[in-house]
């Protein structure tokens, strides 16, 4: 069945209302009808299967006939993700939504080879979340996760403080020991943040500073991961570790 994203207050307790670009998807390019089903989720604690009850030129309107349990994972994950070449963000984007990520977060690092200006920025986050809504509806997510605005190292760094646990997967890091000792640590519903570095790596000022703020460098294993296989990697592993 597909899926709609809805604004909280347009769901009460018996019915669900739809509204804007869906309203012309479901009629003209899914052609649903009275009586066809879907799923909904508001973003926050409601998914539910509806069933339509009425078509209007501005609405659909669909009775609640099944609550479902959240999707979702205990813990709030965070990709603070280095700017990539290419299109590899898109791809980054729609796979983190897939694989449980919260927010994902596009990152100005020294070794970044892309540099967005603002009107750039702007655009490229208007696809990035356009990628994100269209994974969250095809890997039954109850959440669309948050596309952030590009940020400097230093302010994703502030950033991550607020989170309980930050990971920093460096291929320079000795050991598998040592990551299995820092994931065994992880508790039920802790916000986790995953750095991940550019193309070209963490510079070495990047990682003191890393060090200074107290954050867990980890290793993947002994082969050198690309950039848009790195945070996938973390956070397959996650969410096998907390998955219910």
């Amino acid at each position: 069945m597909h899926r709609f994203f809805v604004d909280s207050k347009n769901v009460s307790e018996e019915e669900v209302r739809i509204t804007g670009s869906d309203v012309n998807h479901i009629k003209n390019v899914l052609r649903m009808k009275q009586g066809d089903k879907f799923y909904v989720s508001d973003g926050d604690i409601t998914d539910v299967t509806c069933e339509i009850t009425e078509i209007n030129s501005d609405e659909v309107i669909a009775k609640i006939i099944e609550e479902h349990e959240n999707t979702e994972l205990a813990s709030r994950i965070v990709l603070f993700q280095g700017l990539p070449k290419s299109d590899k963000m898109e791809l980054i984007v729609q796979k983190a939504t897939e694989l449980g990520a919260s927010q994902i977060v596009p990152v100005a690092m020294k070794r970044c080879v892309v540099k967005l200006d603002e009107k750039k920025a702007a655009n490229k986050k208007k696809r990035y979340e356009a990628i994100a809504l269209s994974a969250a509806k095809q890997s039954k997510r109850s959440v669309i996760p948050e596309i952030g605005d590009v940020v400097s190292f230093k302010e994703a760094l502030s950033m991550a403080k607020n989170l309980d646990v930050c990971l920093v997967p460096y291929e320079s890091a000795k050991g598998m020991e040592g990551t299995r000792e820092v994931l065994a640590e992880l508790e039920y519903g802790q916000s986790i943040g995953i750095f991940i570095g550019p193309e070209g790596g963490f510079d070495d000022k990047e990682i003191e500073e890393v060090k200074e703020c107290g954050f867990n460098i980890i290793s993947l294993g002994r082969r050198i991961l690309r950039t848009e296989t790195a945070g996938l990697t973390a956070l397959s592993i996650l969410m096998y570790i907390l998955e219910d």
